[in-house]
This record gives structure tokens, sequence and C-alpha cells, in this order.
């Protein structure tokens, strides 16, 4: 007899992996798991594949990705629904989560030859009568760990940026979301039916370290700080290089001559979108003292105006309705204020939006990544402040600024990866840029030039085309060579800038 199934909670049931909606337990799929000897397999596989995929050249990668990126822009409404049905959330939002996976691709596929192809390099002194080369050469075959609450856009960044530089990919899709990958990885294999160039694997938490200890060249990973760490570990017993993207406790500043109600909207969209399980979300705000007031009634407003199983769709994992929950209740009993919401807005498997105020610094709502559809605002005197207390956190993933004269100088000093001005989450969405974290929210980049090269090797290359006239690297120099060298040096360095 089968056990009662926890909507939402994968379950591995004859080798399957199930997969239910967390709203209502329905069924949405299931795949089969991998164990050790099929991960193995599948990265051996991928070895061969890189090879046919790599010699497609520049031009070739690029049609098929092309062709991808059509075919998801063709099923848009196939692939949201399915996302609604596994993730839970709604529908409008899946749409608008493969818009941004489909600008990914689409620049990546287009980008990859001018920011990767070879190209010359300037000679300089010491070997003049050579000429500089550089060039980067594909890993192999990259791992991507994907996560689950943006189960589209969020894979598809490493593994656009790694197939329009040259590998192959493995990709171990969350528990908690597999058919939305493997329907990801079909959807290739359809364009791209010659070999498998992009393959998944499906399991708990074991097939993602067994991934990174299979021989892949590098791995993508998104996920939990803690998770983070323990992909680290696997990957650093064989010296795999490693992508971490990891959690986040984003903050907003509203400073004084924001736009407040554009301001409270935007926040509201940050820290509510996908019912706040967003790595860059929006979890806290700093507005200083003169608009304190005008931007708590208007968020108040607007996030009032939200409902739970519309707007705000499910909780995906039922273990983090706890930790929300326990995290509104430390910042009440801590002397925080609601004053939208509460500890009675977590219903299972739903939280409805609550907005939080006088929060002391010391709560788990302000200093541990929530994951739900909270937000803590706090009074500050000015812009210093603000910043001086967004920066108090050992993540450092994005944020955001509101102001019109100060906006870009406040947002350079935010430690963070992103920064959006007058907007939130708006840099996910431009695939010229780079995205990624520091401290506890990772390294290395996705997207833009930086996520190219981030899945390739530079190569330098040099080449003699003349003889040598000052030779240097050479036991057959003589002493007055080595002389017409150093008067060489003084001659171009020895004066002072």
């Amino acid at each position: 007899m089968t056990a009662t199934r926890v909507p939402g909670l994968p379950v591995i049931e004859d080798g399957q992996l199930i997969s239910t909606n967390p709203a209502t337990g329905e069924e949405a799929g299931r795949v089969p798991v991998a164990d050790e000897k099929a991960v193995i397999a599948a990265v051996e596989r991928a070895h061969e594949a890189a090879l046919w995929w790599q010699g497609l050249g520049w031009e070739g990668r690029k049609v098929r990705l092309l062709r991808w990126r059509s075919l998801l822009v063709e099923r848009i409404q196939e692939l949201a629904e399915l996302t609604h049905r596994e993730a839970g959330k709604p529908v409008t939002d899946g749409i608008i989560e493969i818009t941004a996976a489909v600008e990914h691709l689409d620049w990546a596929a287009k980008n990859a030859k001018r920011v990767l192809g070879p190209r010359r390099v300037r000679t300089r002194l010491l070997l003049a009568e050579h000429s500089g080369h550089l060039e980067y050469q594909p890993y192999g075959v990259v791992g991507v760990i994907g996560p689950w609450n943006y189960p589209i856009v969020t894979p598809i960044g490493p593994i656009s940026g790694a197939l329009a530089a040259g590998n192959a990919i493995v990709f171990k899709p969350s528990e908690y979301t597999p058919v939305v990958g493997q329907w990801l990885a079909d959807s290739f294999a359809e364009v791209v039916p010659e070999h498998p160039v992009l393959q998944t694997v499906h399991g708990l938490g074991d097939v993602g370290g067994a991934l990174c200890r299979a021989g892949v060249n590098k791995v993508s990973f998104t996920g939990s700080t803690a998770t983070g760490k323990k992909v680290m570990a696997a990957c650093a017993e064989n010296l795999v290089p490693v992508v971490i993207e990891a959690g986040g406790k984003d903050a907003l500043i509203v400073d004084a001559d924001a736009d407040v109600t554009a301001a409270a909207e935007a926040a509201v969209w940050g820290s509510m979108t996908n019912a706040g399980q967003t790595c860059i979300g929006i979890e806290r705000v700093y507005a200083v003292a003169p608009v304190y007031d005008r931007f708590v009634d208007a968020v108040v407003e607007k996030a009032g105006r939200l409902r739970t199983g519309e707007e705000i769709g499910p909780i995906t994992m039922p273990k983090q309705l706890e930790i929300i929950r326990d995290h509104i209740e430390d910042a009440l009993a801590k002397g925080g204020r609601a004053v939208l919401g509460g500890a009675e807005a977590v219903q299972a498997p739903y939280v409805a939006p609550t907005v939080l105020v006088d929060v002391p610094e010391d709560s788990s709502e302000i200093r541990e990544e929530t994951f739900g559809p909270t937000l803590t605002i706090t009074k500050v005197r000015d812009a210093d402040e603000a910043v001086q207390k967004a920066n108090d956190t050992p993540y450092g993933l994005g944020g955001a600024v509101f102001g019109k004269r100060n906006g870009i100088r406040i947002a350079r000093r935010l430690r963070s990866g992103m920064v959006a001005v007058n907007g939130t989450l708006t840099f996910v969405g431009m695939g010229n840029l780079p995205f990624g974290g520091v401290g506890e929210s990772g390294f290395g980049r996705i997207h833009g030039e930086d996520g190219l090269r981030e899945f390739a090797r530079p190569k330098a290359i040099t080449v003699r085309r003349a003889r040598s006239l000052l030779p240097a690297m050479t036991f057959e120099r003589t002493p007055a060579q080595v002389q017409q060298i150093v008067k060489a040096l003084r001659l171009l360095y020895g004066r002072k800038p």
C-alpha cells in the first residue's frame, strides 16, 4: 500500500522519482532515478558528444541553439503550465521566467564567437619577435545542478553559456522540479538529435554528489549556501572547478528623492514574486526617514491587494513553511510589528504577504534567508546608514536602490554582484550582464561575456615571426645583448609616470 504523500515533497518509488504539485498533491510526473553507475555512464557519453558538438564550430552551434530558443518560444504556454503543475507558481510567472531564459539563450548563441573566438594580442618588448594569440577552449563536459525555485531560467543560464562555448552538459535538476528539467532536455534533443549533448540525471542530493565525482570538467551549482559548500567539497576531491550561485538576503535602499510609489511597487514585486522564493528577492528595505512613512503605507496598500492562490503561489518546499513562520515569530518576539500579515499568514501550503517594521538587526528575519513573501522595512537617517546596514550581512548577491540624484553612487557602494537602480530584479533579464554574488552568495558568473568565459579555458599561444633582435630566452645570448635589454628597459620604463 502506497503511503500518503506530502504535497510537493518528492518521493522515490520503484526506481522512479515522483514529483507532485505543492498546492494540490497532484502528480506532475515521474522520471527514472540515476544511481552512481548511471551518472558515470552519462558523463562518459557526454565526453563523446562534446567532441562532435565542438566540431560543429561556432556557426553550427549557434544555429542549433537558436532553433532551441525558437522551440521554447513556440511552446511557451506548454512549459509555463508544466511549471505551474510541478512547482505551483502562477502560469504568468512561468511565462516571464521563460522569457528571461530565451533572452539568455539568444545572447549566448549570438555572441559566443565574438567573446571566445581566436584573436591576436599585442606583442610586448621581451618577445618582440613573436606574435601573441589568445583563444578560449571548452572544458569538455559541464555538470549543472539546478534549483527548484526557477527551474527554467536559472539552469538555462549556465547551460546556454556552456553549450555556446562548446561543452556538453549533464544536468541534474532539483528533485522538486525534475519534470521541467526533463522537458528542457527533451526539447533540446528535438533540435540536436544526433548526440546526447544535453542529458539529465535525476535523484536526490546523492546524485548531485555523484555528478561532481563522475569525471565532469566543471560544475555549475545553484542552491543554498550549505549545499553549495558540499558541492565544493565533492568537486575539490578531483580539483574540479565550480561556479556557485548560493543564497541571498538582498536589500533595497529608498533614498529621500525616490519616487515612493514606484519604489513601493518594485519592493512588493521584488519581495513577493514567486511567493518570495527568489534568491535575488528583496527581503530587507532601508528607507530614509523623510519618506519612510509614505513608503510603508504604499507597500502595505499594494501588498495587501495580492491574493494567495492567485498572484502568490504555494511554498514549493514544505519544510520552508516552518522556516518562514519561525522568522516571523522571532521578529515579533524581539519587538518587531506586523503591519501586514504576521505569523498567522502561514497557512500551508501558502504564506500570505507579510510586512514587518521595527525589526531588530539580530532577528533571523534580518540575518537569515527567509525565502517567503515577507519584507522588513527599517527606518534610517540617511543613505550612508542604509548602505552600512545593507552590507551588514555575509551574503552579497543582488540589491536595489531607489533615488534620483545619487542612485548609481549608492549602488556602487553595495557589497553585491548586481544592483538594480529604480527597479528590482531587472538585471536577471539582461543577457549581456554577468550574474553572480560575493561572500556567502558564492562566486563565479553566469550570463554575459563573463558567463561565457566561465565555461571555457583561456589558451595563450606565441608564434615566432622574426629573428630575435634582443634574444632573452635562450642560452645563446651574449653579455652585450643582455646589456642592450637593460638599456631598452631603462629607456622605456625607467622614467616615472
